[in-house]
């Protein structure tokens, strides 16, 4: 198929499928992409700091409380989309050393083209698998590692499991924070796993999710954080509480009672993410 124009946004093959670029009309810089129709990321040049998902919010809010306000970071993203959240932590935190492993190539390609990184910003782009970046990469390298990776709609299985999670806590400094965007239905049953599994490793672990979603009544993205020292649970829900779609934070005893039964992943029972719903898009 090749790029193709359509009115007012742009449409490429990728390595993974088609990607869509579109602006928005009424506000310039900002643009949406999608990825073989489900919206990944939304991306404002003009100031980076303003994030239209809600689940880009709760990933930020995570960002923001992991250290005082405007302390540089060094920040490992497992999946790129348009850089949304590489570009907030630039914006918010001058002078953060950010690597960004993406297993598109074509997709690095058609956002650097189309949507710029600042020039001023230690961002570095690598086209690879995440687990396979994550088991190559030396220990103790990163504050904070923001995953946020879906192949279809659906988080990989492999990025799913212990052995996964294992690698990748050892690329933490002491006290960094591991955390996940996932998305899931009723039950949260594949939420409870990722839960139960990062208990494993770390001590402290919070969830943030929408009231609905927590009681199962829709499906939607559930943010996982996690570290070895005492997380800022208060400042995470504050900033949820706040939201224009307000999330609330699951930790402590409401926590053991949600993940209460669920298993630990292993790489032998790993699954991806449930399928979102025919028409949520």
């Amino acid at each position: 198929m090749g790029r193709q124009k359509r009115v007012g946004g742009i449409v490429e093959e990728i390595d993974g499928g088609v990607a869509e670029l579109h602006p928005d009309d009424g506000r310039p810089g900002r643009w949406t992409l999608l990825v073989d129709g489900y919206p990944q990321s939304a991306v404002d040049l003009d100031d980076p700091r303003r994030l239209d998902f809600e689940y880009m919010r709760r990933l930020a809010s995570i960002v923001d409380g992991v250290a005082p306000a405007g302390t540089p970071l060094s920040v490992l993203h497992l999946g790129g989309g348009a850089l949304t959240m590489a570009r907030y932590v630039a914006a918010t935190r001058p002078g953060s050393s950010q690597r960004v492993v993406e297993l598109d190539a074509a997709l690095i390609a058609l956002v650097r083209r189309v949507l710029p990184l600042p020039r001023t910003a230690d961002i570095r782009v690598r086209a690879m698998d995440a687990r396979a970046a994550v088991e190559s990469m030396s220990g103790g390298r990163f504050d904070l590692i923001v995953a946020d990776v879906y192949r279809g709609a659906r988080v990989p299985a492999h990025l799913t499991s212990l052995e996964f999670l294992t690698a990748a806590a050892k690329l933490l400094r002491p006290g960094g924070v591991y955390t996940a965007n996932l998305a899931d239905g009723t039950g949260l049953a594949f939420a409870r796993g990722q839960i139960a599994t990062l208990r494993q490793l770390y001590a402290d672990v919070c969830l943030l999710a929408e009231p609905s979603v927590l009681r199962g009544r829709r499906f939607g993205n559930v943010i996982l954080a996690a570290s070895s020292a005492p997380l800022p649970v208060a400042g995470f829900a504050r900033a949820g509480a706040a939201d224009a779609f307000p999330a609330r934070l699951v930790h402590g005893e409401d926590l053991d009672r949600l993940v209460a039964g669920a298993r630990v992943v292993t790489d032998a029972i790993a699954t991806q993410s449930p399928a979102p719903p025919a028409g949520i898009f």
